[in-house]
Order: structure tokens, then sequence, then C-alpha cells
């Protein structure tokens, strides 16, 4: 299986970081704002089938918005993340949510995260709040650190986990409806928005196999 998942929220929230230390098991104290879009890639064992994950860290400033938007409606989650510690990036998120909602595809998994649980001591958005939002809302939850690794590997998991079988129990539905006999083990279920010569001029990607 190959999901494709993006990252979006606020800049400064820790989406780069969150990527690279799930992907590569690093983090940057001197990330840079992400410009345009920048993927990579790893993959995980669910149920003793290899899921392939190619997500897509999206950048917050509104000058890229045009461009970002445009990944939303390939992918079949997203990780919606904020910043425990800046209580505006926690205010944003349901305009992100909106905006996911107005462009991805109706079914599309939706964590919300928590990031940057190590400054519990400048906290300022409540978990419990956080939790009551996403559960009002219909979004899974978690908190996580990029610094200490806390919970990455879960957030991460966790949705590529529900997305698997999500599709893996309509394929079966379908199969079944259709009476077709099963393919092969490697099904591409999303597919990433095509970069035209003007949009792929914006975008930086870099890919971790």
């Amino acid at each position: 299986f190959k999901i494709f998942i993006v990252l979006i929220g606020d800049s400064g929230v820790g989406k780069s970081n969150l990527l690279s230390r799930f992907t590569r098991n690093e983090f940057n104290l001197e990330s840079k704002s992400t410009i345009g879009v920048e993927f990579a890639t790893r993959s995980i064992q669910v149920d003793g089938k290899t899921i392939k994950a190619q997500i897509w860290d999206t950048a917050g400033q509104e000058r890229y918005r045009a461009i970002t938007s445009a990944y939303y409606r390939g992918a079949v989650g997203a990780l919606l993340v904020y910043d425990i510690a800046k209580h505006l990036t926690y205010e944003n998120v349901e305009r992100w949510l909106k905006e996911l909602r107005d462009h991805a595809d109706n079914n599309i998994v939706i964590m919300l995260v928590g990031n940057k649980s190590d400054l519990r001591h400048l906290r300022a958005v409540p978990t419990d709040e956080a939790r009551a939002f996403a559960e009002k809302n219909n979004l899974s939850f978690i908190e996580t650190s990029a610094l200490d690794s806390t919970n990455v590997e879960e957030a991460f998991k966790n949705i590529l986990t529900e997305i698997y079988r999500i599709v893996s129990q309509k394929q079966i539905a379908e199969r079944s409806a259709h009476d077709e006999s099963p393919g092969n083990n490697v099904v591409d279920i999303s597919v990433p928005p095509t970069t035209d010569g003007q949009r792929g001029s914006k975008l930086q990607c870099c890919q971790n196999l």
C-alpha cells in the first residue's frame, strides 16, 4: 500500500521536524520555514503488509496557500499540527480544518496534533480543551514532541494504520460485490497532485526512501 498524507498548520509549529523525526530520526534546532512543499517517505508494517507513507510537509505561510491547498486533494490523511505553547496556533486550527475539508476528499482521515509537548512549562493550550475539540470535530488526537521524540512514531503509525484498515475494508467489500479475484499486495490508494511547470518550479522536494 502507498498512502499519501499531508502535514498542515501554522508556520513554526514543528511540522518539518515531525517529518524528519519520523522519516530520518533527526531534529534540527535551526529548522527554517518550509518553502512551498517538501516531502519524505517511510515504510512501516501494518497487519503483515508493508505500508509506504508519502508525507507532504506544507508551508504554513499565507503566501504559499494556493500551492499547498492543491496537495490536499490527493491526500487520504492529514496531521493538523499546532504548538501547545502558542495559543494562536491552536485558535487557527479551525481555519485550517475548514480549508482542508473544503479542498480534500470527504473521507480524509484527520489527526489533531499538539506538538512541542516538551514545553509543558510554557503550555498555553490545555490538553482537555484540545481533546474535546477533536472529539467534537471527529478527529483523532495526540500530543507529540519532535524534540524528544515523544509520540511521534505513534502519531504517524496510528493514522497510517487507521487509513490502511479503512481502505482494506472498502476494497474487500468492493471485491465481494464484484466477485473479483484478489490483486497483488501493493495497491496505490493515493495519487499525489501532478505538478505543472509553474507549480513545480516553486516546490522543493527532498525524498528519503
